[in-house]
């Protein structure tokens, strides 16, 4: 029995070394066109290597700005304090300084007022200091015991006699000349000075002989 014929053109019987040619060319075809418009065939895998090896933050930039930013911080806040240290010393130095003109303002209100009395009381002891040298002898221990009370209190008397003439203590009224020359002295108090605490109220008021 005959064949059956295939319709048209019998088919070529392919063989697998030639297939296995076909394929590597047009592969090679491929490559060529990928190679011409500039990609690769095999991307290079990417280096992982830093990101995974290396430690976070270790040697990189962020790192040290990050420090850099705390010791920036840390200076700033010693300048701040030490700032305020010394703004509260100077306020310190200034309420220590305004309490002692204070204190100084008191005491020296009350030695004026001091001085006012004292300075009131003067004519009562000139008329005691009269009334004695006028022969008034009952007056003496009142005149004593006022005199004694404010001389424990600071108050001096000035009675100059025979001394020699301090300008700064003595108020010369008259003046005669004589003496031996050795310079002016008190011949004659006219009238007692006092002193209160180390300052002259009322000088002496003096003849003065030389």
């Amino acid at each position: 029995m005959s064949k059956p014929k295939v319709d048209g053109e019998a088919a070529e019987s392919v063989s697998p070394e030639e297939s296995s040619e076909d394929s590597a060319k047009d592969l090679s075809e491929v490559d060529e066109a990928l190679a011409e418009i500039g990609v690769d065939e095999e991307p290079a895998a990417e280096d992982s290597s830093d990101e995974e090896g290396s430690p976070a933050g270790e040697g990189s930039p962020a790192g040290e700005l990050s420090v850099e930013a705390l010791v920036a911080d840390l200076e700033r806040v010693t300048g701040e304090r030490n700032q305020y240290l010394e703004a509260s010393q100077r306020l310190q130095a200034e309420f220590e300084n305004y309490r002692k003109q204070v204190a100084r303002r008191e005491a020296d209100s009350k030695e004026r007022a001091n001085d006012g009395l004292i300075n009131e009381l003067l004519p009562v002891l000139d008329a005691f200091d009269g009334a004695v040298a006028s022969g008034v002898d009952s007056v003496e221990p009142m005149r004593a015991t006022m005199l004694d009370a404010l001389t424990k209190n600071g108050l001096e008397r000035l009675d100059p006699a025979e001394a020699p003439f301090d300008p700064n203590q003595h108020e010369a009224v008259m003046h005669e000349e004589g003496g031996d020359g050795s310079g002016p002295v008190v011949a004659e108090v006219m009238r007692a000075g006092y002193v209160w605490k180390g300052r002259v109220l009322r000088p002496a008021m003096v003849k003065v002989v030389g």
